[in-house]
């Protein structure tokens, strides 16, 4: 039976495990506190319906095998639910309206601040997600003054002899990253005899025509009949491996730099100004 309250991250950096008392005495001048945001939704016949929940903890749990045991950096319980609409319809999906999730979000934030933080990071690993949070970001930090981070789990570098460019292009669900990575950290949640492989067909339009770029909206039922975009089949336990481990030493810098990150520095009192002065080409 898997222990879902053991490791690094459940033992030494679960914010929940404190007492009230414990977490007011934390200081909170360095410290960091992350909110992993993920989904319940349907990942082909071969995925679990958990596993953007499951990849936003386990590349958290490695990010912490590169972080000094004394860096005051705090996991808040994962938020395993999310804006799963473009898979509503299928099995297992369970998919919060936009308006519930920013509201989630802006409690969650309004929450830490009266705890004595002033540092939150928003890390989804969930694409229909993305949009929402870069608006909430603002929108916490604005309504409570923290600094607020994002970071999402598709803006992590992926070695190009890992993963093939057609599958790095199309490949954003169900497809080799997400199956080897959950074959690599809960091989017991993979149906193993029904994985598959399904690309839409994205290019035969347009260059222009791009899931990263966002530029045209889209469900699962438009693109795929298996529920998932990417090739499963390349996927492989060693694969996963590799890709936590380097992962995870990019999202352990990430953090480190969010935690020393001081947003009033960032302001240069020395402007420039052109007045008084003839601009080349001007009238």
């Amino acid at each position: 039976m898997i222990n879902y309250y053991s490791g690094e991250l459940r033992s030494k950096r679960f914010l929940a495990r404190l007492t009230s008392t414990q977490i007011n005495g934390l200081n909170k001048s360095d410290s960091l506190v992350i909110l992993p945001i993920g989904a319940m939704e349907q990942h082909g016949p071969h995925l679990p319906v958990f596993t953007d929940t499951l990849l936003a903890e386990t590349l958290l749990e490695n990010a912490f095998n590169y972080i000094s045991e004394n860096a005051n950096i705090w996991v808040l319980p994962p938020l395993p639910y999310g804006k799963s609409n473009e898979h509503c319809g299928r099995p297992g999906t369970v998919s919060l309206s936009s308006s519930t999730l920013q509201s989630i979000v802006m409690d969650i934030g309004k929450s830490i601040k009266q705890s004595g933080f002033n540092r939150l990071v928003l890390f989804n690993a969930h694409g229909g997600n993305h949009d929402l949070l870069n608006l909430m970001a603002r929108e916490v930090r604005l309504e409570t003054d923290l600094m607020v981070f994002r970071v999402n789990v598709g803006s992590l570098e992926i070695d190009k002899n890992l993963i093939s460019e057609q599958e790095s292009i199309l490949g954003i669900h169900g497809g080799d990253y997400e199956t080897s990575m959950i074959l690599a950290s809960y091989p017991e949640w993979v149906n193993k005899g029904e994985v598959v492989g399904e690309y839409p067909n994205l290019s035969d339009y347009s260059e222009y025509f791009s899931f990263q770029k966002g530029n045209f909206a889209w469900t699962i039922n438009d693109m795929s009949s298996t529920g998932i975009l990417g090739d499963a089949r390349s996927a492989t336990k060693e694969k996963g491996k590799i890709l936590y481990e380097s992962q995870g030493k990019q999202l352990a810098k990430i953090l480190m730099d969010m935690k020393e990150f001081e947003i009033e520095d960032l302001k240069n009192n020395q402007y420039f100004s052109m007045k008084n002065k003839d601009i080349e080409g001007g009238v």
